[in-house]
């Protein structure tokens, strides 16, 4: 696949703070793939789901509850029939330095 230029306007005081990076490109290339892997992948991102999604989550739910994490506090599935083992699981800040993992 042929490489692409994408440009986008920013605000003057994050394009001062791009401007001091070394290699600009490289890290908002890290950003916005990082970025992406962060989407949520029902909504991808826009926040809301469409008729047939929340049809879908509402019987997914009758099963699984929201709860939220003891040891970090975010909410999380957890499915009604299992014991819950959210928090034996590394979290982000618990993982040793340089791993590349991501929750």
């Amino acid at each position: 696949m042929k490489d692409e230029v994408i440009t986008f306007k920013v605000d003057g005081a994050l394009a001062e703070q791009l401007r001091s990076l070394p290699n600009r490109s490289e890290f908002i290339r890290q950003a916005v793939l990082q970025a992406l892997e962060m989407e949520c992948p029902l909504c991808h991102g826009t926040g809301t789901l469409s008729v047939n999604q929340m049809a879908h989550w509402r019987a997914f739910r009758e099963h699984h509850s929201l709860v939220t994490c003891e040891v970090c506090g975010e909410p999380h599935l957890a499915c009604d029939d299992q014991e819950d083992v959210h928090g034996a699981e590394p979290h982000q800040e618990e993982l040793p330095p340089g791993s590349g993992e991501s929750q």
